[in-house]
């Protein structure tokens, strides 16, 4: 299941800074903006992921 979300991001210095707006707690860099975004994802699936065993299943459910 692949969902979307706004990615607010902003140019300081050498690097473009930026977080989720849903999740604002989450924030990155990058020195391109693809880079960013990357990294916003990366960011993002961890926090996921934080307390999940290696063992864990998956199932895609209507919501």
């Amino acid at each position: 299941m692949k969902g979307k979300m706004s990615m607010i991001y902003w140019k300081s210095g050498k690097f473009w800074l930026g977080k989720l707006k849903e999740h604002p707690e989450l924030m990155t860099q990058g020195k391109t903006l693809k880079e960013l975004e990357e990294n916003l994802k990366d960011a993002y699936q961890m926090m996921v992921m934080e307390d999940v065993p290696d063992n864990y299943q998956e199932k895609a459910i209507a919501i």
